[in-house]
Formats: C-alpha cells, structure tokens, sequence
C-alpha cells in the first residue's frame, strides 16, 4: 500500500480577522469568520441600481468600522444574481449578489458577497465558508492571525 501524500498545511485564521476589500474602496474591515453560514454578507445600504453598458449594477454605501456611523465609503459593483438568503433569524429576503476580491493574511482571490443592511449586527461582514473554503484552516479560540492587535478595553468609570 502506498503512503498517502502528504497535503499541504494550509494557514490558520481566527473566529475573527481583518480583511481588505479593495475593488469597492475598503482598506480594513473586521469580519466575524462562520463556518456555519454557507455565503459571506457585506453590510450594504442606500442600494442604488443601474445600468452600464447593459449590464447591471448597483451603488451601495458601507460603514466599515463596527458601531460607528461616521466614515462611509460609497461604492459600486456589477450585479451577478440576485438571491434569496435565508438570515440566521430564519427569515428570507432577496439579496444582490456580486463578485470582489479579497485580501487576508497577504493573499488575495475573489469572493461572492450578498448585499445586506446589518446596522444591527455584531459585524458589518460575515465570511462564510465558500469564501474560506480550501484556502484557510479556522480556530475558533482565537482572533486576528494577521498579527493587528485588537483595541484595548475601555475600563469603565464608575
């Protein structure tokens, strides 16, 4: 019997990570990683669409910094399908699709984003499996494997 080839160890990421998104303008955003959720979701709002040169597309704004409303990043992206995406609440809404490219821990390759307002989530992006899948191995005990500390607590004053 032959020995079974080794597979090459793949990098590890947290339950959490930064990532950039740079074909819509976003140099940093925190993203809880969910092995659990089969498509990844950007917080999207004041969807816009159009059309150029007969295709479709949408402009959207985002706030990428978690509970903060202050920096916005306007931005656009074609339409590649418009799904429905059932939420972890249970409920199911049409959501538009579309294809950006992604950067974590210095790699970067495309991923297919719904589009979703999630000013009541956690995080403004949730990356799910198919984004991840046969490129990252996933520690669920640990945040930010790029090496970026997170900020310091807040002590509270009494």
């Amino acid at each position: 019997m032959r020995p079974k080839k080794a597979e090459p160890v793949k990098p590890i990421i947290g339950w959490r990570e930064w990532i950039a998104l740079p074909e819509l303008g976003i140099e940093q955003i925190k993203v809880k990683v969910d092995t659990g959720a089969r498509s990844s979701s950007l917080h999207a709002y004041d969807l816009s669409y159009f059309e150029r040169r007969g295709t479709r597309f949408v402009r959207f704004k985002v706030h990428p910094l978690q509970r903060k409303t202050t920096e916005i990043v306007t931005t656009e992206a074609e339409v590649v399908d418009v799904r429905s995406v059932r939420s972890s609440s249970g409920k199911a809404n049409m959501r538009p699709v579309i294809m950006t490219n992604m950067t974590l821990l210095g790699q970067t390759w495309s991923i297919e984003l719904t589009l979703a307002n999630r000013d009541e989530m956690g995080f403004r992006m949730l990356l799910g499996r198919e984004a991840f899948r046969g490129r990252f191995l996933v520690d669920a005990g640990k945040s930010y494997y790029d090496g970026r500390e997170k900020r310091p607590k807040r002590i509270k004053k009494r």
